[in-house]
């Protein structure tokens, strides 16, 4: 089984209320890191240009290079498939922050630990979905089994020019990318 999110590019409107509701939750600071991220990007070339919002937090790999590299076994795979993070055997040594190609884990600074997306595990098991799910105002994020996922959204993709190449770790990630060309004339501009 392989539990991951789906996210509706299209609908995203970057209100970010999806990341305020994830650090609400975790009870992170404003400035503090950003387990549910809200990137805003421009695409496209002169006259026709575009922007788009992508949230992104962990990405639940298949082979997450996170949890490879783990010297104390903090980071692992959960039996649902997740990536979760113990925090008592997190010594802080961010191993697994430089290791995830695409910045999932963040380091706390003043816990001294790393803290990522557990994709409210505790809320789950009480039959929520996770708060950046239940928080979004335009239904952009969908989270479950990616097989389920994959049906629903069969024109998604597990990568875009914006974000890392999924071949090493295999993301359990979809992105509806259906701004269509324009994607392909990205321009990395992060506003």
């Amino acid at each position: 089984m392989s539990l991951g999110f789906y996210v509706d590019l299209a609908s995203c409107i970057g209100c970010k209320t999806c990341q305020v509701a994830c650090k609400d939750r975790r009870d992170i600071q404003v400035a503090g890191p950003r387990l549910r991220r809200v990137d805003t990007f421009e695409c496209g070339t002169y006259p026709e240009v575009a922007m788009f919002h992508l949230n992104l937090s962990c990405n639940h790999c298949e082979s997450p290079a996170c949890v490879a590299n783990c010297p104390t076994g903090a980071m692992y795979k959960d039996d649902d498939g997740t990536v979760q993070h113990d925090d008592e055997a997190c010594i802080g040594c961010q191993t697994c922050v430089n290791s995830c190609p695409y910045g999932a884990p963040q380091f706390i600074e003043e816990d001294k630990i790393v803290q990522k997306c557990d994709t409210c595990r505790a809320l789950r098991e009480a039959g929520h979905e996770p708060v950046c799910v239940e928080a979004c105002p335009m239904r952009a994020i969908e989270f479950g089994e990616m097989d389920d996922l994959r049906a629903a959204h069969p024109d998604a993709v597990s990568e875009l020019p914006c974000t890392e190449p999924a071949a090493t770790t295999t993301p359990n990630i979809l992105i509806g990318a259906s701004r269509g060309a324009l994607l392909e004339d990205f321009n990395p501009v992060v506003l």
